[in-house]
């Protein structure tokens, strides 16, 4: 009875046991319907916040600009992105697999969200105990990037798994591909594969090799971690495993991957001081008046010269390392500029990288001596010549009393010695002859735009101003007496090289006389010959220039010219403090003699236009050594005037009576008529707008004026000098 109950009891369970399984299998059916219904309503929920799906639109690549050098080679980009666009075609077909390989494998066969990648990269990286391989689509990679924050957030990856079923809908796989490398972020301020390129290793992305593309890959998981010009081991490891990735998935052979792994990419070190991108900042400055607002890719062709460039950078640089604690100069800046005023070196301090403040184009600092010229200029034009006499001696203009830097003084001197020698006593001399507004009215004409105050002192140069603006005042000396505008764009063309700008030739015309200007020259060689840069020039090209020192010697200068190029070195501190008598014929000199010789190589040397001033012999005696002298023998004026027919009647009187009355000391401001001949402007010449050749007018187009200043002849040697001595030679004189 008990057994029979027993088997009774047990018959009725057997068909329970049998039932759990269909019920287990109708709660997990059940579970999984309603876990479909939730996530449903979640992405319903979230999709609700998103605008609607219609009026999404891919946000538009924020332009780029390439800044290109005379000869096309890229200087620099500008823009958020750090690079252009480029084409999937354009690429090496290893490149954007390489991507694939190491980022989504699946890439071709999913529709934006891919679970079996997400289940495979799990297990990966369980099995190698880190993070190797991510679980996000490329799709959705580039929709965090298009459209989301960075932030990790269970919204933000609804909303990106959302938008990336979109984009797949919208978009190839292609054309989602090549958005994805022109979208994403590699370290280092690059964003897009050609930014990528430039910035690592120096050039376009079509260029890349594979272990280059390994790198570049690799940097996704981590873009600023692994960025190698910070983490190069970090770089080279991740790209080992792109390199494998790619083989495993057969991308690239054995014998591929095995040389990539021998020879991995090398990163390209920034070379030197980066002074480039000084000019690729004054690019950007001026950009937005020469065509606007940016809205797409474009090229900019400027007239940087690179192999200048990178001259220059090196003379000032390694000068400055060498002797710039020795004379307490921290920086320095030099500009050089061809004779129509194209800006062929711009260099704005002593290393970008640390400091990017352009001191070339926006410094203002006094130039001391190196305004001087312009004083210069407006006294011959008032009449006088190179061999005036003037008296080097004390002085007293209304309380002020400038003295000579060796506050040695030398009697009366020729305006050629004065200006070599710096001697400040004449300089002020002639600013109150001429007057100040006639000195401030020369250096307008010459192209000066600073404020300049008028005062007895700016014919010492007290008026600061900046060495860009400076160096293209001197350019008239060089090219002949044609003002110029300094420039640096010359071309703007989209990517798809529409033309939207193209520099045409311009100048200000004639702003110095063709007589006064071979006078000028005269003057301003003898600097280079026996003045205060001595033993500065070019062989075998004719030099001039002037150099500068400020009060305190807080400023040095020397700005110096050929017919080949105008360049001007400015040296100091940014806190103005003084320098350890750092004078413009010291480091000024040096550095503007070593990149001039660079510059100078391999072109044939021709002489400054306007040829070579000669004194006319009856308006000159040789006067006996003055004390203190070294056996210089100085020509000077005794009165007679030349020949009736080299003047315009009534001209030489008065050019008499000026230098009677300076000698006497009874000359006043304005005593006699600047001549206006020669500040013939752009203003008043036809010419200058319709015929001038890349900014320059021919000097032999453009009538001299009713002044007729003894003829400028070829150059020839210069006349009335002795032998000199050794001292003489060392030392000047």
């Amino acid at each position: 009875m008990k057994r029979s109950e027993k088997e009774t009891s047990r018959g009725p369970r057997r068909p329970k046991r049998r039932a759990i399984l269909p019920r287990i299998l109708s709660f997990v059916g059940v579970l999984l319907i309603w876990g479909f219904i939730a996530a449903a309503g979640v992405v319903g929920y979230y999709a609700l916040k998103m605008p609607p799906i219609d009026q999404i639109n891919v946000p538009k690549r924020p332009p780029n600009i390439a800044i290109l050098s005379d000869s096309g080679t890229l200087i620099a980009n500008r823009g958020d992105m750090g690079g252009a666009t480029v084409r999937l075609a354009e690429l090496p077909p290893y490149l954007p697999r390489a991507f694939i390989a190491i980022e989504d494998r699946r890439f071709y066969q999913h529709w934006g969200v891919d679970p079996l990648g997400v289940l495979r990269a799990l297990m990966r990286n369980l099995s190698s105990g880190g993070t190797v391989q991510g679980g996000s689509t490329l799709t959705q990679q580039l929709a965090k990037n298009l459209f989301l924050t960075q932030e990790r957030t269970f919204a933000r990856k609804i909303q990106e798994v959302i938008l990336a079923l979109w984009l797949e809908h919208k978009y190839t796989k292609d054309q989602l591909l090549e958005l994805y490398l022109n979208r994403v972020y590699f370290g280092s301020g690059a964003y897009g594969v050609e930014a990528a390129a430039q910035k690592y290793f120096g050039h376009p992305a079509r260029m890349i090799t594979l272990p280059e593309a390994a790198m570049l890959a690799g940097l996704m998981k981590a873009p600023t971690k692994l960025a190698p010009t910070h983490n190069p081991a970090g770089a080279r490891e991740r790209a080992a495993q792109v390199i494998a990735a790619m083989r495993e998935e057969e991308f690239i052979t054995g014998p591929m991957a095995d040389l990539a792994l021998l020879h991995p990419a090398q990163v390209q070190r920034s070379k030197g001081a980066g002074s480039y991108n000084y000019a690729a900042d004054y690019v950007m400055d001026l950009l937005d008046e020469t065509v606007g607002i940016v809205d797409q890719d474009i090229l900019v062709t400027t007239t940087i010269n690179l192999a200048l460039q990178n001259a220059a950078e090196r003379a000032l640089t390694e000068e400055l390392d060498r002797k710039g604690a020795r004379y307490g100069v921290g920086q320095g800046a030099l500009v050089a500029l061809a004779p129509d005023g194209g800006i062929k070196v711009l260099i704005g301090g002593r290393n970008y990288a640390e400091s990017q403040f352009d001191r070339a184009v926006a410094a203002h600092r006094q130039p001391g001596s190196a305004f001087k010229p312009f004083v210069y200029l407006a006294a011959l034009e008032a009449g006088l010549t190179p061999d005036s006499v003037r008296e080097d001696a004390p002085i007293n203009i209304k309380g002020w009393q400038p003295e000579n830097y060796t506050h040695a003084y030398q009697g009366p001197v020729t305006l050629t010695r004065a200006l070599s020698q710096s001697l400040n006593t004449v300089a002020a001399r002639l600013g109150n002859e001429v007057g100040v507004k006639t000195v401030i009215h020369v250096a307008r004409r010459l192209g000066i735009d600073s404020e300049l105050q008028a005062n007895a002192s700016l014919a010492l140069g007290t008026s600061e101003v900046t060495p860009l603006e400076i160096t293209s005042a001197y350019v008239p000396f060089a090219n002949g007496g044609i003002g110029v505008q300094p420039h640096i764009i010359l071309k703007v063309v989209t990517a798809k090289n529409k033309l939207l700008y193209q520099r045409k030739g311009r100048s200000n015309g004639r702003v110095i006389g063709e007589a006064v200007l071979a006078e000028m020259n005269w003057m301003m060689e003898e600097t280079l010959v026996s003045g205060t840069a001595h033993g500065a020039g070019v062989a075998g090209w004719q030099s001039a220039g002037k150099t500068g020192t400020s009060q305190d010697w807080r400023d040095a200068w020397f700005i110096g010219y050929t017919s080949h190029l105008i360049t001007g070195v400015w040296l100091g501190n940014d806190d103005n403090s003084p320098t350890h008598k750092a004078s413009g014929g010291t480091l000024p000199v040096a550095i503007w003699s070593r990149f001039m010789k660079v510059a100078h190589q391999n072109v044939p040397p021709q002489p400054l236009p306007g040829g070579t001033w000669q004194a006319p012999a009856q308006a000159t005696q040789m006067m006996p050594p003055m004390a203190g002298d070294t056996g210089y023998e100085a020509p000077r004026e005794i009165g007679a005037p030349p020949p009736v027919a080299e003047a315009v009647p009534g001209e030489l009187k008065a050019r008499d009576q000026y230098d009677e009355r300076a000698r006497t000391g009874e000359a006043q401001p304005h005593a006699v008529p600047i001549p206006q001949a020669a500040a013939h402007s752009a203003s008043h010449s036809s010419w200058a707008e319709e015929n001038d050749l890349n900014g320059l007018l021919p000097p032999a187009a453009i009538p001299e004026g009713p002044r007729n200043r003894p003829q400028a002849v070829p150059p020839a040697p210069r006349p009335n000098r002795k032998e000199r001595n050794l001292f003489e030679s060392l030392f000047g004189g």
